[in-house]
């Protein structure tokens, strides 16, 4: 972490002095505040920063949502990349079919994403389908989480090649909506391990880490290096939050290592009706909205209850097989 953060902060100030940028932080300083709280949540849950710096922007400082996207990839590429060298060299257990499957689906969905489907959503629908989303995700973890024993596995056991596939299909999706709002393939891969193939929230949140933050880095290049598309005003937010994020993301990453995966089950809760709650008093709601987001918030809740229903029959199968112990 330290060596981490003291090449960034090098790299950083070299650019600050030489492009005479001070200035910034008057100017953006609200995304500092804002980046202190979304690089803690970025290591420490399975929502990315992009998750607190979308809403934020979008909602309480009216930044156009194609903005707070590129800033979203552009500051997760950083921060998330150091939560995951911070996981990986300090050992944090990862599912590693995951990491490799999600990452790959993951790649392709941004792209697919980020050329055919983001822009096409008004804001007000994209941020009420980045809330409804989550918010169902919240509904089918609180209800699985009733049983605070039910059994959970460190690894996917028996890895078959229907599961490469189901990650893989999963990291799609996830991409395409990373390439929307910023964030998203690190909560599908994650509601993916912990309510289908019930994986322990304590290693499905370092593998959605690891995976938002390598996804972050393929929409970064994509937009910045390929396509040439970057917002220029996203620049400016990014600046002012390069030296808090090396060290809230680590921090994060390294605090959750330590609590119980149903505390890091309740800040997930919490975090997400925040953003929800927020959405509600913020965005102008009319009917056709209103209806978007209940149907969005209905599909969402089917699916991830039907990933919940599968998670039961897979532990019956494994019980029947005789395959790995509880862990």
């Amino acid at each position: 972490m330290l060596a981490c953060c003291a090449l960034v902060w090098s790299l950083w100030l070299v650019g600050m002095v030489s492009g005479d940028r001070w200035h910034l932080f008057a100017e953006n300083g609200f995304m500092s505040v804002t980046m202190v709280f979304g690089s803690f949540v970025a290591g420490a849950t399975s929502e990315g920063g992009g998750a607190v710096a979308f809403p934020v922007m979008t909602l309480l400082f009216e930044v156009p949502t194609s903005t707070a996207r590129d800033f979203s990839l552009m500051i997760q590429s950083l921060g998330m990349t150091a939560a995951s060298a911070t996981i990986l060299f300090t050992r944090i257990p990862v599912e590693r079919h995951a990491l490799v499957w999600g990452s790959a689906g993951g790649a392709v969905g941004i792209v697919l994403g980020l050329e055919l489907v983001a822009g096409r959503l008004s804001p007000a629908y994209t941020k009420m389908l980045f809330t409804s989303t989550w918010l169902s995700f919240a509904v089918a973890l609180f209800l699985i989480n009733r049983y605070h024993e039910r059994e959970v596995h460190r690894t996917i056991t028996n890895f078959l090649p229907r599961h490469a596939v189901l990650l893989l299909g999963t990291g799609v999706l996830g991409g395409v909506i990373s390439s929307i709002t910023g964030s998203g393939l690190d909560i599908t891969i994650f509601s993916l391990l912990v309510l289908r193939l019930r994986i322990n929230e304590k290693v499905a949140t370092p593998t959605s880490v690891v995976l938002m933050g390598v996804n972050a880095v393929v929409g970064f290049l994509w937009l910045g290096g390929v396509r040439d598309a970057l917002a220029p005003e996203a620049w400016g937010y990014w600046w002012v939050c390069v030296p808090i994020v090396v060290v809230g993301a680590p921090f994060g990453a390294w605090f959750i290592k330590r609590r119980s995966r149903q505390f890091v089950s309740r800040l997930l809760y919490a975090s997400i009706v925040v953003q929800f709650a927020l959405a509600l008093v913020v965005v102008p709601l009319d009917a056709p909205l209103l209806a978007f987001s209940a149907a969005i918030f209905l599909a969402g809740t089917l699916l991830f209850q039907w990933m919940a229903y599968r998670g039961v029959r897979r532990l019956e199968w494994l019980s029947t097989e005789g395959h790995a112990p509880r862990s």
